[in-house]
């Protein structure tokens, strides 16, 4: 038996984020049978952007030799200690939006959202141009990630919430919901 219900989190944190103002779409649970990596995924975006162009993609990634060694762990601490809090998870938040010809400076764009999402939540931003003929305009796809790291601990003790960081992901998601049209 399991020493924490990953599954019982994933349903959670779901529950959470629509709490915190999102709507989600939908979820897949992988498991790669050879090391038994497994991982989850949601797709959602803010109560006000059904049909939008943004979209969030959360990504739980699970792996095995982290989960044994906590459980290890907390198999052999006495009943009245609490297990250390060096076992994570990573959880990566990834945001989708429509390719564009006339978008930001990215730079700006990069700080603007570093703003939004402040010390708690690092923010990736990075495009990539893509020509369909030699003849055409690039037409740029954007990528804006965050990482953060899960505690087991924490989701042993029902203390894991990410309440901060689901607050800074709506934001930024309602940030380039507000900016995507301008780029179109």
């Amino acid at each position: 038996m399991a020493v924490i219900d990953t599954a019982g989190f994933v349903t959670d944190l779901k529950d959470h984020a629509v709490d915190h103002g999102f709507h989600v779409h939908d979820e897949r649970h992988f498991v790669e049978t050879y090391s038994l990596r497994q991982a989850w995924e949601i797709d959602l975006h803010p109560e006000e952007g059904c049909g939008g162009p943004v979209d969030l993609h959360l990504a739980l990634e699970l792996d095995p030799r982290v989960l044994l060694s906590f459980e290890d762990v907390v198999m052999t601490s006495p009943e009245d200690e609490d297990p250390p809090d060096e076992f994570h998870f990573p959880l990566t938040f990834t945001w989708a939006v429509p390719p564009f010809q006339h978008g930001p400076d990215l730079l700006v764009l990069a700080t603007e959202i570093a703003g939004v999402g402040g010390p708690d939540l690092p923010v990736e931003v990075s495009a990539i141009d893509s020509y369909g003929a030699p003849t055409d305009a690039p037409e740029r796809a954007l990528s804006v990630v965050a990482r953060v790291p899960v505690s087991l601990t924490k989701i042993l003790l029902g203390e894991e919430q990410l309440c901060e960081s689901l607050d800074r992901c709506l934001d930024i998601s309602r940030y380039l919901l507000e900016k995507v049209p301008g780029w179109q």
